[in-house]
């Protein structure tokens, strides 16, 4: 599924960034830009609105929409793996490449399959998005991140507590910025990592494959259709021995190697980030 209209001046962003090795670099066009003080003001928005009687109507709403789309949409995802979940923790992050707008619903598709809830991390500009899905941002479990020091050092912290307190295992995306159908995975972010050392739960480690269908997509003649395969990976746990920050960086490098490793195999190519317009999943202009 393509959303956002033209794909060739944001394969342009991703493949100067991948050459230059720029991996937290935007890809898409036309993300909302807000200042400082207007993201703050929307993320306690965000809060004070889940306080509100009508919440738990709209959240019931929200998560029944989702739960619809994560099975519409990946009616043709495969998952590999899943005896890693056998003995699935109670609390845990997820990781995962990030390579579309709507990514998540085969990662919410996986936890369908072992009757796990979910969380998802966002961006706070998300909260903006058009039409529904705004309301879905607000009412499906979302937590919006707001980079400010308070924010990320204390608040954070507790929001993610609190959706693990109701069972919920949460997703972030160490890679940050979404790159479009990008096949490979990018080098990760510590934050995740952090999350999961300072509260000492394990990572749940994903690698989505994107293959490609022969199957042209409608209304945009240069792309073929996409399906995904779930790999998961081993559950990687914190070592409480060595100092928070010491424990998520040894988590964020086993991660990136696992996931590398994963690339490699379903792909059967060595990782090269000089960029190849094979790197985008169905793209016929190659």
């Amino acid at each position: 599924m393509i959303i956002g209209g033209d794909r060739k001046p944001v394969i342009e962003n991703i493949k100067k960034a991948a050459n230059a090795r720029d991996f937290t670099a935007k890809g898409e066009l036309g993300d909302p830009e807000m200042s400082l003080a207007e993201r703050s003001k929307l993320v306690a928005d965000f809060w004070d609105k889940q306080n509100q009687p009508v919440t738990k109507l709209n959240h019931a709403a929200g998560h029944l929409i989702v739960d619809i789309l994560a099975r519409k949409f990946n009616r043709d995802t495969r998952i590999k793996g899943l005896s890693e979940l056998k003995n699935a923790p109670q609390h845990a992050i997820i990781t995962c490449n990030h390579f579309n707008q709507i990514d998540a619903l085969a990662v919410k598709y996986l936890t369908q399959k072992v009757h796990h809830k979910l969380s998802i991390v966002i961006e706070d500009t998300n909260l903006k998005l058009p039409g529904i899905l705004s309301y879905l941002m607000y009412n499906i479990g979302t937590i919006p991140l707001l980079r400010t020091p308070n924010y990320v050092g204390r608040d954070m912290p507790e929001h993610i507590k609190d959706a693990m307190v109701k069972n919920n295992w949460v997703l972030i995306y160490p890679e940050q910025e979404m790159w479009w159908n990008y096949r490979k995975p990018r080098k990760p972010q510590r934050g995740a990592y952090y999350y999961a050392a300072r509260l000492n739960v394990p990572i749940i480690s994903l690698f989505i494959e994107i293959q490609d269908t022969d199957k042209v997509e409608k209304d945009y003649p240069d792309f073929y259709e996409t399906r995904y395969v779930i790999h998961v990976l081993k559950t990687l746990y914190p070592d409480p021995t060595i100092g928070v920050n010491a424990a998520a960086s040894k988590l964020a490098a086993q991660d990136y190697a696992q996931k590398v490793a994963a690339y490699e195999e379903c792909y059967g190519k060595k990782l090269n980030y000089d960029f190849q317009p094979w790197d985008i999943a169905g793209w016929r202009g190659q």
